[in-house]
């Protein structure tokens, strides 16, 4: 499963610019235990300080490179005059902070060693450094370089063949592949094994910085040139606690937006005022609750006002960006949280006009703490989700799906019972038989989609029920993928906004299709039910049948069935 990208950005600053990044990244040798860069020659990060060879050997980072000892906190808030109420500038020592560079993931550290050796500033940057701050996995890594990136209108595979003409392929040895894409503001994708390292450089950023009409700055009296270009790419980012930047190798993480204090207080707040920042990027709104459902943060007063005001602006989105968005919220261990929130703010009416149609019948308030099927069954998905261990796209639709048909149509228990163990062996009706008739545990009777138990006696009775089952299933995936079914959801609630959106594509939707089909086509002649409770998350990530099967059944049968309810 590949390691989420790393980010890096640029833009012209006092700091060195040499070579474009491509051409950055040298010949790498690998250790039996960490990868590690070969270098030419030492580089210093900070004089008169070093480490021992195997001290750097464990940290992961270049055997060469001079590593500072603690530093402590440093206030630098003296070079900003004038300016009470701005976040005090600090510089802390990571380690104090609990950092550890074990902690980064391989790919990103021999990126990190690639740059620093051939003498460029490097920075980890945005969620990653608030994440390693809270002792929690990042979900991926930015790196920020002061390496410039060619800008170049050719296609990457082109750039890479202009590379190996003029004979300077460092890169092509000492990576498989790597290239530069995105036009406006380029990347630098490096691929190391199954993982690709994201690399962007100042230069980027500082094009999209200008591109901000509120970000104009001046620079604060007796700042430094380093101070200044880190602090005017930090006031570039959404959230504070987005905006800090940790230098690895010199151990220090430097704060110019206040966003550790953001983090002790456990809120998200802008970095500009909310509505100029939602103005500028409506998809903040989203990536706020992402990071406050994942995080349990709540907004800042401001904050959380124009997340409501500007609600409505997220329709607007490209639905390729909505899904993704969705995703991160959905497949990565805080589906329960983002929906209440989505919920809380006005948001699910707009995004899941059904889902928010099913809230309102419940009588569920905004701020409502209690529970119900559908929260229940993405609670039980979290459960078995992380940052880096996420499922693919079609498991959370298929599950939205499943409980619309329940919706539409309450079930007996053991019919859903059944449906899930079919999904679950690929549609072997001796397994499911065989299975369903053993259970003796009582099922959950909180929730309106499930019938009291109807002593079902026949076995055809039986399957008869879940095959109907299963074609409301299918019925229902129709239903949130025809915009007009959408447009009506929400029909009798009149004071609820109108929305038609639907950002789950035809081809998903047939991937999600394939999940269920077996139970109504009969067992599978090549389908092989996994053994066994071990999850492969590479397979679930990338939505493999069998993997994608087993948590479905999962999920389903612990919210009907589950496992601590006594009689």
């Amino acid at each position: 499963m590949a390691i989420p990208a790393v980010q890096v950005l640029v833009f012209k600053t006092p700091l060195n610019f040499h070579r474009p990044l491509i051409f950055c990244l040298h010949k790498v040798r690998k250790s039996s235990s960490i990868a590690a860069v070969a270098v030419e020659s030492p580089v210093k990060v900070l004089k008169n300080h070093s480490y021992n060879t195997s001290d750097r050997k464990a940290e992961g980072l270049s055997e060469t490179t001079s590593l500072p000892p603690k530093i402590g906190i440093r206030n630098v808030s003296s070079d900003r005059k004038g300016d009470e109420n701005a976040p005090k500038w600090k510089k802390l020592s990571s380690e104090e902070l609990g950092i550890r560079t074990s902690m980064i993931a391989k790919p990103t550290r021999l990126v990190l060693n690639g740059l620093k050796k051939r003498g460029f500033e490097v920075y980890l940057v945005g969620g990653c450094v608030r994440d390693l701050i809270l002792d929690r996995t990042p979900k991926d890594f930015d790196i920020l370089t002061s390496a410039e990136l060619k800008e170049q209108q050719e296609s990457a595979v082109s750039y890479l063949a202009i590379c190996d003409a003029i004979n300077d392929v460092q890169v092509l040895r000492t990576f498989q592949r790597c290239e530069i894409v995105g036009r406006r503001f380029p990347i630098c994708h490096v691929h190391i094994d199954d993982t690709i390292v994201e690399v962007s450089s100042f230069t980027t950023t500082m094009r999209k910085f200008k591109r901000n009409s509120y970000n104009v700055v001046r620079r604060p009296p007796a700042c430094s040139d380093a101070d200044f270009i880190r602090w005017k790419n930090c006031l570039g980012r959404d959230f504070t606690i987005n905006g800090l930047m940790f230098d690895p190798f010199a151990k220090i993480v430097y704060d110019y937006l206040g966003g550790l204090e953001d983090i002790k207080r456990a809120k998200v707040r802008c970095v500009i005022p909310a509505s100029a920042s939602f103005i500028e990027d409506c998809a903040r709104i989203l990536r706020g609750v992402r990071i406050a459902g994942r995080l349990r943060f709540r907004f800042a007063r401001e904050t959380a006002h124009f997340v409501k005001e500007f609600a409505s602006s997220i329709s607007r989105l490209d639905k390729g960006r909505i899904l993704l968005e969705m995703n991160y919220m959905l497949a990565y261990g805080s589906a329960e949280a983002s929906l209440r929130l989505l919920w809380k703010f006005g948001l699910l009416e707009i995004l899941l006009p059904i889902q928010a149609s099913y809230l309102i019948s419940q009588g569920f308030r905004r701020r409502d703490r209690r529970s119900n099927m559908l929260l229940t069954l993405f609670s039980k998905l979290d459960n078995l989700l992380a940052p880096n261990r996420p499922c693919h796209s079609s498991l959370w639709i298929a599950i939205l799906a499943f409980h619309k048909a329940l919706v539409d149509r309450p079930r007996d228990p053991l019919v859903v019972a059944a449906f899930s163990i079919a999904v679950h062996c690929g549609g072997s009706l001796s397994d499911v038989l065989g299975i369903v008739r053993k259970i003796s545990q009582p099922h959950d009777t909180r929730f309106s989609e499930l019938l009291d138990l109807q002593n079902i006696e026949s076995d055809e009775a039986l399957l008869d029920e879940m095959m109907d089952l299963a074609a409301y299933v299918e019925a229902a995936l129709q239903k949130m993928t025809d915009e007009h079914f959408v447009s009506r959801a929400l029909i009798e609630y009149p004071q609820a906004p109108k929305s038609d959106l639907v950002f789950i594509s035809w081809t998903l939707s047939q991937k999600v299709s394939t999940i269920f089909e077996c139970v109504r086509r009969g067992k599978e002649k090549d389908f092989r039910r996994k053994r066994g409770s071990k999850i492969d998350y590479d397979s679930l990530a990338l939505g493999k049948l069998r993997e994608v099967r087993h948590i479905f059944a999962v999920v389903v049968f612990d919210t009907v069935f589950p496992p601590i309810l006594k009689v």
